[in-house]
């Protein structure tokens, strides 16, 4: 069961002017779900996005870099779960290029202007005539308002769909932000997450999307671990669709610009922390926060060494106060000269070490009482600087090994 996310209530998701959505079942690994998805985009879109930096990237992912960079009129998005067509050489690219052109034929638009995105297993054919035989479907279903049915059809081993909406004021008009994710395991995004899309209706500055992209990963996923393996699928992806009333963003540290990234930031963070919600086989949502570094970089060091720790993660699943296990993790995070004399910790408001040792009144049944609950919070002080940054993560449980074991079967 996911710690406390919910599926989306389709009524509480906005349509993004200029943004339709089809989903379809096309029977890419199994029969009788949902497994692809169409974003058919007007003209005048801007879009932007970044990607997994495992070497050993999917045929999408080559093909979507390829494209943006070299500055496509992006027109659609196709999305196929059951199959990350990841690992499978130059056949996968030819397959990967044939599904583009075939949604490129149906929407007569280039195939260039067509961004495929996979995610499943990996090292397995990508069976494109099944997709292609299920994108007349997708097409005749895009409407507006399917962003539920987006975040439905996008899913592998996600428990419940994951998409948040937002609007805010920027540049003097009301612009709408929705946004999709997915994501259950082989996560420790080094970018992004598995697959995430978000768009807004506001009107942007098409030379600002890659930076724009980059900014809110790094804000968002970038701050998410499950399991500490980067997919070699992940993908993050902005669009702005230019429809809102608002002034143009020029740029982002303008006061619109700053207005922009604040309310896209708020729903990709959402959409980053129900995937950690989702965790495979998660009982525990966990927020890590280091402060008192020299600097942001080796906080988040620290806090990732913390939150990839299979001891301390199997503590949190067991409830069992056995806290030495993250003190273990900040001193082998890798900052030679870390002197820890310095160091403090706490769970929530519980003061458990200060002075790198254990505080003469912290009682563990205080520690345990915070361990049994679904959402903690570990705070550890370096006493270095006035730096600090937070990652998300869950327990590893039981549930885990099962489902990774079985994910092919």
């Amino acid at each position: 069961m996911p710690v406390n996310l919910t599926a989306p209530d389709p009524s509480r998701l906005f349509p993004v002017a200029g943004v339709r959505i089809g989903v379809a079942e096309a029977g890419v690994r199994k029969l009788g779900r949902k497994d692809l998805t169409v974003l058919l985009l007007d003209e005048g879109a801007a879009v932007g996005g970044v990607f997994t930096q495992n070497r050993f990237c999917a045929a999408p992912v080559q093909i979507c870099r390829e494209r943006l960079t070299a500055g496509q009129a992006i027109r659609a998005i196709v999305v196929n779960t059951g199959n990350a067509n990841a690992g499978t050489g130059e056949d996968g690219l030819r397959r990967a290029r044939e599904t583009c052109d075939a949604l490129a034929g149906l929407l007569k638009i280039a195939p260039e202007q067509v961004l495929p995105f996979s995610t499943g297993v990996i090292m397995e054919p990508l069976p494109v005539d099944r997709i292609v035989a299920g994108l007349p479907a997708a097409i005749a279903d895009a409407q507006a308002g399917h962003w539920a049915r987006a975040a439905e059809g996008i899913m592998t081993t996600d428990t419940v769909p994951k998409a948040f909406s937002a609007k805010a004021q920027v540049g003097g008009a009301e612009i709408t932000v929705t946004g999709i994710s997915k994501g259950a395991g082989m996560i420790r995004p080094n970018m992004a997450t598995m697959l995430g899309f978000l768009a807004t209706d506001a009107r942007v500055d098409a030379g600002l999307m890659h930076q724009l992209a980059l900014e809110l990963a790094e804000g968002s996923f970038n701050r998410v671990t499950i399991d500490g393996d980067t997919s070699t699928n992940d993908s993050f992806v902005v669009i702005a669709t230019h429809q809102a009333a608002n002034t143009p963003v020029s740029r982002l540290d303008s006061p619109e610009g700053q207005a922009l990234k604040a309310a896209l930031l708020g729903v990709a963070r959402q959409l980053a922390q129900a995937i950690v919600r989702d965790g495979e086989g998660a009982t525990k949502f966990i927020t890590v926060h280091v402060e008192g570094g020299h600097n942001a970089a080796e906080c988040r060091q620290v806090a990732y060494a913390i939150a990839h720790s299979p001891l301390v993660k199997t503590a949190f699943f067991a409830s069992d106060p056995n806290l030495g296990r993250i003190l273990a993790a900040v001193g082998y995070a890798g900052i030679a000269d870390l002197d820890q004399t310095r160091i403090d910790l706490h769970l929530d408001d519980v003061h458990v070490a200060e002075r790198g040792g254990r505080r003469p009144d912290y009682r563990e049944e205080d520690g345990q009482r915070v361990m049994k609950q679904a959402e903690i919070t570990v705070r550890v002080g370096l006493g270095r600087g006035s730096a600090s940054d937070t990652v998300w993560t869950c327990d590893l449980s039981h549930d885990y090994v099962s489902i990774n074991a079985d994910y092919r079967s």
